[in-house]
């Protein structure tokens, strides 16, 4: 059953990336990889809830980690569409702004799990 929870929680994970990622870049222009930045900050803002959550309410959260945690925010964070953006940043001479995505993408998103674990 673990599997079929991954699976589904995959699914439903690149439906939610692809949809946002688009929402965010035809609402916003930028040369920064926006909408990529905002699905992969707001993946890691589930997953510390999802990770609470999970140890919250432990009886009864069999589904939580296969489903939401592996699944859903494994398909829903795009790690390779992060790094294919940053490369395709420095190849447009856009050095300085790659070092910035990098840079902000990896702090934020630790700072959001570490600080929201911490409060819970």
């Amino acid at each position: 059953m673990m599997y079929f929870y991954v699976f589904i929680g995959g699914g439903l994970g690149c439906l939610a990336r692809f949809s946002l990622t688009q929402f965010v870049s035809h609402l916003v222009k930028s040369s920064f990889p926006l909408g990529t930045f905002l699905t992969n900050m707001f993946a890691c803002l589930l997953l510390a809830l999802f990770v609470i959550g999970a140890r919250e309410y432990s009886d009864h959260s069999s589904w939580i980690q296969p489903l939401l945690i592996i699944g859903f925010c494994g398909g829903f964070s795009t790690f390779s569409a992060f790094s294919n953006e940053s490369v395709q940043l420095i190849d447009q001479g856009n050095v300085l702004l790659a070092a910035l995505n990098i840079f902000i993408s990896v702090a934020v998103g630790i700072a959001l799990i570490y600080f929201i674990r911490a409060k819970a």
